[in-house]
This record gives structure tokens, sequence and C-alpha cells, in this order.
């Protein structure tokens, strides 16, 4: 069996590398800026030289107990290389290694995968694609800081069943898109929705995602529905029109976002589709007035730069359908004004939205526990981190839409979607893709 050895040239981590791309008769080149050079021209043969890297990961071992463990990411300080989400990404795997020893190996692995058949990708079309799966692996690796020869199950899972599938869904969605324009035609970006539960791993999901857009060439911007909140100023108004409503009393409900201020920001994103002309993208500071939140300040905000292919949207609440008042008040009562403001949002959010990710879970409680993780992992590494309690404040106030909303949302599909685009990915409790059940 031929030895897979993806890592065997020395390397520097470059968060931001400039890429030079070309693609000629299915032999595909990448120089980076340390001029180190990769050429990819067989199916199932991944080309490199003697020289190995070392490991440039040091992983700790988590606890095997609910609630505890540790981030499979080294720590969150590589990432200020890229500019997506300034807050910490925490997830948790098991450490026990699982050698990743051929490529034929990683071929079988990769069609095990419970979303190739949902994506449309069969096993025929994974060898004649070996090289670029390879390939994407191998930047994920390098952007996690993984050793990829030992990576562990749930790390394999995570790149070959998780990002990599649902990376090549989006590019077959932005090619179908942008088939649709003439030659010549300005195409404005494909704004790509994600609709999953905080802590679930979307916010990773969507920066892998940006990451092997940045590296193959395409130019993508991120975007949270958090980025929409209103400023602390227009919280306060909102608590205090609504007395007594916990619901309402802190960010994230629907009823807690600026609208009017969402609508010009997509209606911008979308214009994006010359070079030169640039815009910046929001961001949200969560920690502002002791932890009320605010708007940052605009000279903090990223700055994109068209032609835009694609947008990247996330949120835990995107798609969300009203509801007839007796079902949302059978849940919660405190629901009936969140449901009368969720009528505004198709127009402010999901109408720009031409493709969904819907990532499944099977039980909102599910939330807690991995908020609970995160906020585990951020204190014992020393940064601010809520206490049990307050985990517990915090999911409250969003597990009644959940319930109320999830079960439209799972069966009927996100609001103003078309079944064509969208992908349903349902998950575990350790946030990794399974078949859906029959």
């Amino acid at each position: 069996m031929a030895t897979l050895n993806l890592f065997s040239q020395p390397w520097q981590p470059t968060i931001s590398p400039s890429f030079c791309c070309s693609n000629s008769n299915n032999n595909i080149s990448h120089t980076y800026q340390n001029h180190n050079s990769i050429s990819i021209n067989s199916k199932l043969h991944f080309c490199s030289n003697s020289r190995q890297l070392s490991v440039i990961s040091q992983l700790s071992s988590p606890s095997s107990k609910s609630g505890s463990g540790s981030s499979w990411l080294q720590s969150s300080s590589f990432v200020a290389g890229i500019e997506y989400r300034k807050r910490p990404l925490h997830s948790v795997f098991p450490t026990k290694p699982a050698q990743v020893s051929s490529v034929e190996d990683l071929y079988e692995f990769i069609c095990s995968g419970p979303l190739l058949d949902k994506i449309g990708i069969t096993q025929d079309q994974v060898a004649e694609s070996i090289d670029n799966w390879l390939l994407y692996g191998r930047y994920l690796c390098r952007l996690f800081k993984l050793n990829e020869l030992y990576l562990t199950e749930p790390q394999k899972a995570r790149i070959y069943h998780y990002y990599v599938p649902v990376f090549l869904w989006c590019e077959q969605q932005i090619a179908e898109h942008q088939s649709k324009f003439k030659d010549g035609e300005e195409i404005p970006p494909l704004v790509i929705g994600f609709s999953a539960p905080q802590g679930c791993g979307k916010t990773t999901l969507v920066f892998a995602l940006d990451y092997l857009f940045e590296v193959i060439g395409r130019k993508s911007a991120t975007i949270s529905i958090d980025d929409f909140y209103l400023t602390a100023e227009g919280q306060n108004k909102l608590r205090e029109a609504n007395p007594g409503n916990a619901l309402l009393e802190w960010r994230g409900n629907a009823g807690s976002h600026d609208l009017a201020f969402s609508v010009e920001t997509m209606i911008t994103l979308t214009k994006l589709t010359r070079e030169g002309v640039k815009m910046k993208l929001p961001r949200y500071d969560k920690s502002a007035f002791n932890g009320r939140g605010d708007r940052a300040d605009p000279s903090t905000w990223p700055e994109v730069e068209g032609p835009l292919n694609v947008v990247l949207f996330e949120g835990w609440m995107l798609g969300f359908k009203p509801l007839p008042v007796e079902a949302v008040k059978a849940v919660d009562p405190q629901l009936e004004t969140v449901n009368k403001n969720l009528e505004a949002y198709y127009d402010a959010w999901d109408k720009y939205i031409k493709s969904w990710i819907v990532i499944k879970i099977k039980d909102p409680n599910c939330v807690f526990q991995w908020r609970l993780q995160a906020e585990i992992a951020m204190r014992e590494a020393g940064n601010p981190g809520m206490t049990d309690d307050e985990v517990r404040d915090f999911v409250s106030r969003y597990l009644p839409a959940y319930y109320a909303y999830l079960p439209t949302l799972y069966s009927e599909g996100p609001n103003g979607s078309d079944p064509q685009h969208l992908l349903t990915i349902e998950i575990d409790e350790g946030r990794n893709p399974i078949l859906a059940a029959i």
C-alpha cells in the first residue's frame, strides 16, 4: 500500500497565504508564499518529497465526562490572521490516534461518510477527485494545526465526513448560481444561509469554509445574525417596552435585531460585483456594557472587496417561520411577542438567502451541554467564561424558540427555501454528521 504522506514538506503556518492557482488538464498547482509547491495529477496518489513535517499541534486529553473537555483546536490565538468571529472556537474530541496509512484507506473512509448521497457525489466521483479531497484535507489540517498522519477518528470524520463534503456542496451551489448569468453580466454573490443551534459548531464550520474559499481563490464574506443586534441603547428600549418578558430582556430572540440595518447590509453585500468596490462588515461586541453588548466601533469592522463570489450568513434562528399564536403560547406565553416580531424577518434576512444548510439536532437540550463545554474550556484556558448557572440562564432564554420553531424548520425547511438548494445535516452529540433515521 502506498503511504499517505501529505505533510512531507516543512511548513510555517501562514493563515492568510497568497495563492497562485491554475487548473489545466486536471493538473492543479498551488504555490504558497514560501514558494513550496504541490502538484497533483493522479486519482489515488499524492505527490510529496521525503522530508517529514513535525507535529504542529499538542492536543490535550479531555475528560470523558459529560460537560468537560478541551478544544480540538490547539488554541484560539492562531485564528487571528483570518477575520471571522472574534471569539474562541471550541469543540471536544477524544485523542485516541487513528493513523491514516494509505490513500486507499482514506478513500474508503471518505466513501463511508453520511453526506455523500446528500450532496450527490458517487464513490467513482470521489475516486476521480481524490486529489482535491486530499488537498482540502491538508489545508484544514494546517488551519487547525493537526497532524494528518495521526488524526483521531472524530477529527477524520470532522474533516472528511463533514467540512470537505459541505465545501463541495457549496461549490456546486456557486457553480449553478453563476451558470444562470450570461457572459459579461455582473454576478451577485450567492448568499448561503447556515441555520443551526448555538454550540453545534456552525461558527467553526463557516470558519473552515471561508478559509477553503480563500485558498482556492474565491472571494467570500462572512456575516452573522449577531452582527445585527440592536445597539445597547436599542436593547434598553426593547427591554423597557417589554417589562417582565424574560425572552426580550437580553439580546437573542426576534425583536432584538436592527432589521433596517440588516437590509442595508445585505443589499450592499449583493452589490459587490466589481473589483475595487468595498464595504465594511458590521461586527458586534458582546463584551461591552458588562456583557450586555453593543455594536462594535466601525473602525474595527473588517473590510471586504468585490467581486464577491459567496456570502456565508449564519445564525441560530435563520429560517424560522412565524406560527399560529396558540401554538407558540402553548410552548411559552412570552413567545407571543417574539412570534409577532418574527413576521418581519423574512424580508430582512431570509429572502436574500438562495442556498441553505440546516444543521439538525435531536434534542435542544444539547445546546446547554455544548455551551457548558465551551465555557469550561475557556475558563480552563484562562479566559473569562460564564459559570454553570449563568450558562443555564443564558440558554433558557433560547429554548422556548427552539421548541416552538425547530420542528417546522426541520419538516418544511427554512422560510422561503427551495428544496433543490437545501442541505440538511443531522449531527450527533459530538457535533459530527450522522445518517438520518428513515
